[in-house]
């Protein structure tokens, strides 16, 4: 088992992407923590611990509750995110706000509070967080997405440059689109949509969430030991294509 009585904390844990690396570090012995601002739907041997990752104490909260419990942190998966489908010129100001305060304050949030347990105990942990395709590619109505995960980038990269004297490795994931209900409301609302997204992936179909989940798995293993700063994109060809039909 790769993550064997490794203690891993999910945020944004309850569906989607969240659950399907929840059951994956489960799978592979780890020992799950949960957070999530909604239980999660499927039962899990898992610590739940409802958090809203944009909030400085529940964050906070969060770390100190796994301590608890767990006495330790071993790896941190940043994947809480949400969009907001709007127009450049009709995105209103709290909207901009509200995305970049989950997507990208939210994992700022969470992995220094993390971070600075891992330093206080010496722990050589790994960070993830969730980024997506669209860090590098633009999406003309989901402006705060766009930014914000163009963020975690520069975000993925500072934190490792700083946490790397400690042995703590960050990493991020750039899914392209992964058969999720976030990716159903967002982008896939029509099947004139659905063929447009087909259209720009190789590969010629969704990705599903396991798929991303045992990238992670990878990130938080010591098979990856000597990757740190960088941001892998499971995303079925896109970037490579860098076409739109």
């Amino acid at each position: 088992m790769r993550l064997k009585d490794k203690i891993c904390v999910i945020t944004g844990g309850a569906n989607g992407i969240g659950a399907a690396c929840v059951r994956a570090f489960a799978r592979e012995g780890a020992k799950v923590v949960v957070a999530d601002i909604h239980a999660p739907h499927e039962t899990v041997d898992a610590l739940f611990v409802e958090a809203d990752v944009s909030n400085k104490f529940s964050a906070e909260r969060l770390v100190s509750t796994t301590l608890k419990r767990h006495g330790r942190i071993d790896v941190l998966v940043n994947n809480a995110g949400i969009t907001h489908a709007a127009d450049f010129l009709d995105c209103a100001e709290e909207d901009f706000d509200r995305v970049l305060r989950v997507n990208l304050k939210g994992m700022f949030l969470c992995g220094q509070a993390v971070a600075r347990e891992m330093v206080k105990q010496k722990i050589r942990g790994s960070i993830i967080n969730m980024s997506s395709v669209n860090s590098v590619l633009a999406i003309p109505n989901q402006v705060p997405y766009v930014v914000s995960k163009g963020g975690v980038n520069q975000l993925t990269k500072v934190m490792a440059m700083s946490l790397a004297p400690h042995g703590i490795r960050v990493n991020g994931i750039g899914p392209g689109t992964i058969g999720t209900d976030l990716a159903k409301k967002a982008v896939l609302g029509s099947d004139e949509a659905r063929r447009k997204v087909m259209s720009r992936t190789p590969l010629g179909r969704l990705g599903e969430p396991d798929e991303v989940a045992n990238v992670a798995l990878f990130l938080a293993s010591e098979e990856s030991s000597y990757l740190t700063g960088q941001t892998i994109y499971p995303d079925g060809g896109r970037l490579a294509l860098n076409y739109t039909v």
